[in-house]
């Protein structure tokens, strides 16, 4: 059955997360105003940072990444000690799998059910992932995360409006430019979604990067709570300070969610040493933060402005 199911989703033709939403056959250098990426690779997608957060802050057995896409998040978490798995709906992706993730990631549809027993990740993943799921499927994608899930769910979701744990979000690039205005206008009380009629779009008029629900933090929280989720204020403020030394505020709106029996994170779980080694491996510890960004976290954290590129909270 599971040979038949791969053979099935290879045959059928994917429009959007295809070889050509991954770079295959285009310009490196050139997206042409088209969504997907102009090559993706294990840099370009962060996977280092995104494996660090888990290990540094969790200490997990095992892990599911679900929108592993070629599993390079997976990739980095086993070369840190974890078990890690990853899901994707692209057949594609998981056909050019990362040499440290073969074996480890497998086509599935978390609008449907995941091909995993419930319960089984200490902490599961979904890194730019659920944004790309209509509104009227995230509940059912929600509950879907917490089956399989017995702690923690990690997730970054492009957001607009105020964020209660770090640096809000916005809406151009979200939004049409023509409509920018009257968004921007609904002051802080709107949370959206935003309807499909205004979504950005891309070259093709498509909604950029497949990008379908566009939202703010409070909605994304709300959907969350109402999944049996409780979201973990402290661990997120802890984190977002290595977000900016990591370059990385400006791309990814941070969310943190825990099961209610499942202990609030505490401090850092990893020896100085340990840290300060496996930046190094992941050359994490030469990544340059923009000034702004660590002025924005301070700000929203309530710390004094640096404006320096520092490493902060190591």
């Amino acid at each position: 059955m599971t040979v038949t199911a791969r053979e099935l989703a290879r045959a059928l033709d994917d429009d959007l997360y295809g070889a050509s939403y991954f770079g295959s056959g285009r310009n490196p250098m050139d997206r042409m105003g088209l969504s997907g990426y102009e090559r993706y690779d294990r840099d370009t997608s962060n996977a280092n940072a995104a494996a660090y957060l888990v290990w540094r802050w969790f200490a997990p057995r095992r892990t599911l990444d679900v929108g592993c896409a070629s599993g390079f998040v997976v990739e980095a978490l086993r070369e840190l000690g974890v078990d890690a798995e990853g899901v994707d709906v692209s057949q594609f992706a998981v056909e050019q799998a990362a040499a440290g993730a073969r074996g480890h990631v497998r086509q599935g549809d978390l609008t449907r059910r995941l091909p995993f027993r419930g319960r089984r990740f200490d902490v599961v993943t979904a890194y730019e992932t659920l944004e790309h799921l209509p509104p009227e499927a995230v509940p059912a994608a929600l509950a879907e995360l917490r089956r399989v899930c017995a702690g923690y769910v990690v997730a970054t979701i492009p957001s607009f409006g105020p964020n209660a744990n770090g640096p809000g979000g916005w809406f151009p690039v979200k939004v049409r430019d023509e409509r920018l205005d009257h968004y921007v206008g609904l002051g802080d009380g709107y949370e959206g979604p935003v309807p499909h009629e205004d979504l950005y779009r891309d070259a093709a008029g498509e909604p950029i990067e497949g990008h379908l629900t566009i939202a703010s933090f409070g909605w994304w929280t709300g959907r969350f709570s109402d999944a049996g989720f409780v979201r973990c204020d402290e661990v997120e403020r802890r984190m977002h300070p290595h977000l900016a030394r990591f370059g990385l505020t400006k791309y990814w709106n941070l969310y943190v969610f825990r099961r209610p029996e499942a202990p609030e994170p505490g401090a850092d779980v990893r020896t100085p040493d340990e840290i300060g080694r496996w930046e190094a491996n992941f050359g994490l510890d030469t990544r340059t933060a923009a000034p702004d960004d660590l002025d924005a976290v301070a700000a929203a954290l309530g710390r004094p402005a640096t404006g320096t590129a520092g490493q902060p909270g190591r």
